[in-house]
C-alpha cells in the first residue's frame, strides 16, 4: 500500500463507507414502508368507492353496512 496519501485517505474511505451504509439503511426503510403501506391505501380506496356508490344511490344502507364490515375485517 502506498503511504504517500497519508491518513486523510483512510478517513475519506471511512466516510464513504459510512455514507454508503446510511444510504443503504434509508433505502431499506423506504422499501419496507412502501410494501407495508400498500394494503392501507387499497383499503381506503375501496372504502372511498363504497361511500361513492352509497352516495349515488347505487346501493342501499344494508348493503353498504355489510360491505363496510367486510372491508374492515
Amino acid at each position: 500500500m502506498d503511504m504517500t496519501m497519508g491518513p486523510i485517505m483512510g478517513w475519506a474511505w471511512l466516510l464513504v463507507w459510512v455514507l454508503f451504509l446510511a444510504l443503504l439503511a434509508v433505502g431499506v426503510v423506504f422499501l419496507v414502508r412502501s410494501l407495508t403501506d400498500r394494503g392501507d391505501r387499497a383499503g381506503s380506496r375501496a372504502m372511498a368507492i363504497l361511500e361513492e356508490r352509497f352516495a349515488r344511490g347505487e346501493i342501499d344502507r344494508d348493503e353498504f353496512e355489510e360491505r363496510k364490515r367486510a372491508l374492515e375485517s
